[in-house]
């Protein structure tokens, strides 16, 4: 995986995000950003069954739902523990892409904040 540390911007939805796990910061976790603060989400198993991303926060989520360590697990991630923009998938070498910022129709925000 190769990750960009430079020119991370917050508000552009993309294939991953490396980010500080929210129960245990020494861990890294890459996950798909689902919702920025102020979205209003559909979760998968979460405690409620919407949840709006409060202020400096987003909503992640890994792209095998019920199997992931994700925001439906923990709730929304603060900002301040994303660390990097996942671009590339260089292993396995079959694998190797450029990740697109690319979000499934299916997980997109219900209600979008006007900025």
């Amino acid at each position: 995986m190769i990750l960009s540390y430079y020119n991370l911007p917050i508000f552009h939805f993309s294939s991953g995000k490396k980010e500080k796990s929210p129960r245990n910061p020494e861990q890294k976790i890459i996950k798909r950003v689902i919702a920025l603060e102020g979205d209003i989400i559909k979760t998968i198993g979460y405690k409620k069954k919407y949840v709006k991303v409060p202020h400096g926060h987003i909503w992640v989520e890994g792209d095998h739902h019920g199997h992931s360590f994700d925001s439906n697990a923990f709730g929304p991630v603060s900002l301040g523990l994303l660390h990097a923009r996942a671009t590339h998938i260089l292993w396995p070498p079959k694998r190797w892409q450029k990740l697109q910022p690319v979000l499934p129709p299916e997980r997109k925000p219900l209600q979008r904040e006007q900025e």
